[in-house]
C-alpha cells in the first residue's frame, strides 16, 4: 500500500471521455457497497479538500455534493485508486440512507440464482 498527495491523487486518474471516473462508495464501518457514482476532476478535487464527498450529476450536468439537499452525507473516511486509475473507491462515514429511495444502500435487490 502506497500513500499519495491529494494532488498526486487526482493526476493518477485516468478520466474518461467525458471528464468521468466512476467511483464506488463504501460504508467505512461495515464496508457494506452504498452506492456507485461519478466524479469530475473538480468533484475530486473538492472532495479530498473538504472530506464532503461530492460527485458530477449526469442527468443535471452539474456537481452535487451527497446529501446537500436530503440531508444523507458522505464524509470522506479513506479515498483509493484502482491499478489501472480508471475507477475510485471511496469509504465514508454515511449519514442516514445512501439510496434516493431511502434505502441504507443502493443495492438492494438481488438476482435469484
Amino acid at each position: 500500500m502506497s500513500t499519495i498527495s491529494p494532488n498526486d491523487f487526482v493526476a493518477a486518474v485516468k478520466f474518461d471521455r467525458d471528464g468521468l471516473v466512476a467511483t464506488v462508495a463504501q460504508d467505512a464501518r461495515d464496508s457494506r457497497v452504498l452506492m456507485v457514482a461519478w466524479m469530475n476532476k473538480e468533484a475530486l478535487t473538492r472532495t479530498l479538500e473538504t472530506r464532503d464527498v461530492t460527485y458530477w450529476s449526469r442527468s443535471r450536468q452539474a456537481l452535487w455534493r451527497k446529501g446537500e439537499t436530503s440531508g444523507h452525507t458522505q464524509r470522506l473516511i479513506e479515498a483509493w485508486i484502482d491499478c489501472d486509475g480508471d475507477t475510485l473507491l471511496l469509504k465514508v462515514d454515511q449519514s442516514g440512507p445512501a439510496c434516493h429511495t431511502g434505502e441504507a444502500t443502493c443495492f438492494f435487490s438481488q438476482a435469484k440464482l
